[in-house]
């Protein structure tokens, strides 16, 4: 089987690139080894999310620091063990994480993260998702009048870069969302952001009408890669795929891939669980953060899904209900929560590169070789705006903004 581009990974990063690349006349085959958003993908907290203008960086506090390194804190969590293997990157991370790095990093990813809402806007009308998406924005919570002020403050700061909040106070608050635990002083309502009730529903939807356009989706396996002369090789369930072009999309899993093609990529995973509930007294209106502990209340089709911070551990092994456990306590005292929904917590891989920055753009040594890998916590915000710039970049069509500061050739 024949085509102009093989894109390997099919959740939201790698189906929206497919979706610009067949929009712009690009033959497409999309290849993953499980189903479209069945992976990472299926289990964020459903965020589309306009105001995190910010990345998240390395605690630069020294009291912050001793706390995580006592390994009590809800938000993250760390294997003793699995430390000394991910040492290097910590300090990569922390390193890109100062105050003038930081800035430089908000700088670059700003234009993606405004068009976020709406490049995800556009795909939902034509795949007719609109059922999935609300328009509520999301509730960030502060447990105390000074965690409240300071956050006051940094969302003014942040108005000029379009965003519109409003501050709520514990009655404001109750109006918004009822039902809530003493926990909660008061919360920043971020009213640009958009909620998903089923991200993995989501891709599929897009999926979907990649497949309705005449895009083959096809189910593979990335260790199946080869090469000869100019083409691409990917075998498939229904027989090898053959291109003269191939997008490596496949979250947590791009850095075996370009491994073996020699690329030394420092990527690396920062686990994340999600676990649903039954609603035991009031429904739950809108997402709610719980920013000092650090865990997402949202509600979801399957339920309320509660997602965790950050575990550092071996990408590979197994869940461990540590984090989950911690937070399920918080939460419960924030808002009513029934029983649990699932037999198993969810246990999901984001992909992170310790600059903040995902890599988008063309290989440095491979024609034809291309890369959209590396988005962090907002793989479902970023997808649909960074697969239309790696389209714009492979048609050589002019760009909505600098593809410079996701090239791979930073890691060279």
């Amino acid at each position: 089987m024949d085509c102009d581009v093989i894109v390997l990974g099919a959740g939201i990063v790698g189906v929206c690139t497919a979706l610009h690349l067949q929009e712009r006349g690009r033959s497409v085959c999309l290849v993953d080894r499980a189903a479209p958003g069945s992976g990472t993908s299926h289990g964020n907290a459903g965020l589309i999310e306009r105001s995190s203008v910010v990345p998240y960086a390395f605690p630069r506090d020294p009291l912050a620091l001793l706390r995580y390194g006592l390994n009590r804190e809800p938000d993250v969590r760390y294997n003793p063990l699995f430390l000394p293997k991910i040492a290097g990157w910590l300090l990569s991370y922390w390193r890109n994480s100062s105050p003038r790095r930081l800035q430089e990093a908000a700088r670059d990813m700003l234009p993606l993260v405004e068009r976020s809402v709406e490049e995800h806007d556009r795909l939902v009308a034509e795949a007719r998702l609109e059922s999935l998406i609300q328009s509520r924005g999301w509730l960030d919570l502060y447990r105390t009048p000074k965690a409240l002020a300071r956050a006051a403050a940094e969302a003014t700061e942040l108005e000029r870069f379009g965003l519109r909040s409003s501050l709520l106070d514990r009655t404001a608050l109750e109006r918004q969302q009822s039902a809530l635990g003493s926990a909660a002083f008061g919360a920043i309502h971020w009213h640009d952001p958009k909620t998903v009730r089923d991200p993995g529903a989501l891709v599929r939807g897009y999926a979907a009408l990649f497949v309705n356009r005449g895009g083959v989706l096809l189910h593979g396996d990335a260790d199946s890669l080869g090469r000869r002369g100019r083409l691409w090789r990917v075998g498939s369930s229904d027989g090898d795929v053959v291109a003269t072009d191939l997008v490596v999309a496949l979250g947590a899993d791009s850095a075996e891939v370009c491994r073996r093609l020699g690329y030394r990529i420092p990527l690396a995973v920062k686990r994340g669980y999600h676990m649903h509930y039954a609603a035991a007294e009031a429904e739950l209106q809108h997402t709610l953060c719980d920013s000092q502990r650090g865990y997402v209340l949202a509600p979801m089709s399957q339920g309320i899904r509660l997602t965790t911070g950050i575990e550092f551990a071996d990408p590979m092994a197994g869940p461990n209900e540590i984090q989950l456990r911690r937070v399920e306590r918080l939460a419960r005292g924030l808002f009513p929560l029934g029983s649990r929904l699932d037999a198993e917590p969810w246990l999901g891989r984001r992909p992170c590169l310790p600059d903040m920055r995902p890599v988008i753009g063309p290989a440095p040594r491979h024609p034809g070789l291309w890369f959209n890998f590396g988005h962090a916590h907002h793989g479902l915000t970023l997808g649909p705006v960074s697969g239309r710039l790696l389209a714009e970049i492979m048609c050589g069509e002019p760009t909505f903004t600098s593809p410079e500061p996701f090239a791979a050739q930073r890691f060279a």
